[in-house]
């Protein structure tokens, strides 16, 4: 409830009700409801991922919803809930919203009283003597289980609430995103009535160290699993938000082996009979957002221009510009240098997708505060539905479709 009256004192409402009557359009898929589709990419960002669910609100709100859906780490699971919470037709935010009103992040730090005395220290900003000191003992479990929080809550909550929408499996995921709207459609009346015609996917990026491949799942779950389709979604997901050293890895044994794997793994680049030992019987999943934190690339076609935008939402400015004086922040430039150069370089091969990405500034919030104060929760969300309308505001559907166009032909 303190949410709506926020939305209403920001004039959210008002804004949005502009926007319907303009009747602006945003993608040439529509279904009967006189809903427009896209499809969507999110960036990782730990708890900034709050203004994601902002920002999509506000983009439900004006009759958008989600075909291709997609993200690393806090991207990820939007993602996940935007795919799993209905069928594309229904509207997923509030939903989210009242999920996370209710949630306690807190409990996703499931690791010692030791461990938690050091992050709480770590995100108020304590000074080094007393981070040293609550350092010393978290030191042997990190060391040993290569992360300071187990993450099996997140992984618990996130399967009971997809358990309490009646998805086990991927493949009760997939029958859910595959429940197409009546009337799905070109504004040229091409009727879209299948999954793939109408660009049903989702798209949830992980790294696998072990082999040095990005994974998008579910697309290729088949290399980690025997029987993917029996796989439980939130394990996905679970790997994808493996904060290094925040959260223990993801590890997967029993990885599938024999010529036909051999083949597969051969498709993403993985020759297993140049490497020593040959497939691996373990693979360890970290974040995807250490090797692309905005994979804004999921759902591009070099070669056509699209009948639906794919839109980006970022989690902060870009700060390209590295002050290195010391070992921290080196380390700090090696790694921003490792998780954004892909996705920096796909913006840079291909301008036109300035016109469809939307950064929030989330400036003055710490990514990592699990303790967050609901006051600063509702700011983030607040932040993220603001920037969502004002992106709606401004998108020229036509005229990005003419660039793409020019793009093409030059």
């Amino acid at each position: 409830m303190e949410i709506d009256l926020l939305i209403r004192k920001e004039g959210l409402f008002d804004r949005l009700a502009e926007l319907k009557e303009k009747n602006r359009i945003y993608s040439d898929i529509i279904d009967d409801a006189g809903c427009q589709y896209v499809d969507l990419v999110m960036e990782g960002g730990g708890m900034l991922g709050i203004a994601l669910v902002g920002y999509t609100w506000a983009l439900e709100q004006a009759g958008i919803r989600f075909m291709g859906i997609g993200g690393a780490s806090a991207g990820a699971i939007n993602a996940m809930l935007l795919a799993a919470l209905g069928p594309p037709w229904v509207e997923k935010s509030p939903k989210v919203l009242n999920i996370l009103s209710e949630l306690d992040f807190y409990s996703f730090v499931d690791g010692t009283d030791n461990t938690r005395r050091f992050i709480d220290s770590w995100a108020r900003k304590a000074n080094a003597l007393k981070l040293f000191f609550y350092g010393i003992p978290i030191l042997s479990p990190l060391i040993r289980r290569l992360g300071l929080n187990p993450g099996k809550e997140f992984e618990k909550w996130l399967t009971r609430l997809l358990q309490s929408e009646g998805i086990y499996t991927l493949s009760d995921l997939r029958s859910r995103m595959n429940r197409l709207p009546q009337g799905l459609r070109t504004r040229e009346g091409e009727l879209l009535d299948t999954p793939k015609a109408a660009g049903s996917r989702l798209a949830v990026v992980a790294a696998d160290i072990t082999t040095e491949t990005k994974v998008v799942f579910p697309d290729l779950a088949d290399l980690y699993f025997e029987n993917p389709e029996r796989v439980n979604p939130a394990v996905f997901v679970r790997a994808s938000m493996s904060i290094p050293f925040f959260f223990e890895p993801l590890r997967v044994r029993d990885i599938p082996r024999g010529e036909a794997a051999e083949e597969r793994w051969a498709h993403v680049g993985y020759d297993a009979e140049i490497q020593s030992g040959g497939l691996p019987d373990e693979v360890i999943f970290v974040d995807g957002g250490i090797m692309s934190n905005f994979p804004i690339d999921l759902f591009h076609d070099y070669n056509t221009v699209p009948i639906a935008p794919t839109f980006g939402v970022k989690l902060q400015y870009d700060q390209r510009r590295h002050f290195i004086s010391g070992p921290v922040s080196l380390f700090t430039a090696m790694f921003d240098s490792a998780r954004h150069t892909l996705d920096y370089d796909f913006l840079f091969r291909n301008p036109d997708y300035k016109k469809l990405v939307k950064q929030i500034p989330c400036q003055g919030y710490n990514w990592l505060d699990f303790n967050m104060p609901e006051s600063e929760k509702n700011r983030l969300f607040l932040q993220g539905a603001r920037y969502g309308i004002e992106f709606l505001e401004t998108f020229d559907w036509e005229g990005y479709k003419k660039i793409r166009k020019k793009a093409m032909i030059s």
